[in-house]
């Protein structure tokens, strides 16, 4: 009898976890929805040289972000920032246009990414840039959202990796796929 009405306690305990929200739909978190990668333009790139950090955000289908020129006040809009060490300039973050489009829990359409998307840095290694394998910090911020719903906000910690070669004449272009011939 004791072990029939621990199961049925047992039942009763695990019955609200089993109809919660995301016990059936399971919710994914914005950082499973965007894969994002980084990629140098030079490698090495040398003392002296002008060079770009892309980020390749790879948007689950199904899901799009918020464009960095967002169509309405309340949306978190893509944001890329560098804490650049010593040795190091950067301009601007080139963000792609994003494209208008009509979602149901929105009267007007809204300027989304979907699919690939690249955001580029451009970065000069100064003539004190410290020579060999260098870290540069990067903040990735978004915010996902499917047709159903928005996830919260996300900021995710990304390294750009790069070799610094004593010369610019040293430097070597890489990863044309995703820059195009230099």
């Amino acid at each position: 009898m004791k072990s029939a009405k621990a199961l049925f306690i047992i039942a009763v305990l695990a019955l609200p976890m089993a109809l919660s929200p995301t016990a059936s739909s399971q919710v994914p978190s914005g950082r499973d929805v965007v894969k994002p990668e980084t990629y140098v333009s030079l490698d090495p790139a040398g003392r002296g040289s002008s060079f770009q950090i892309a980020v390749v955000m790879k948007i689950r289908p199904g899901f799009h972000v918020n464009a960095r020129e967002k169509s309405e006040d309340y949306l978190i809009a893509t944001d890329l920032k560098a804490a650049l060490p010593a040795g190091f300039n950067s301009g601007e973050v080139s963000y792609p246009k994003g494209k208008l489009e009509k979602f149901t829990f929105s009267k007007t359409p809204l300027n989304v990414y979907q699919g690939n998307v690249i955001l580029r840095m451009p970065v000069t290694a100064l003539e004190n840039a410290p020579l060999g394998e260098q870290h540069i910090p990067l903040k990735l911020r978004y915010q996902a959202c499917s047709s159903e719903l928005c996830l919260p906000p996300v900021t995710i910690t990304l390294d750009a990796t790069l070799s610094v070669a004593a010369s610019s004449s040293a430097a070597k272009p890489a990863h044309a796929e995703i820059f195009g011939k230099q």
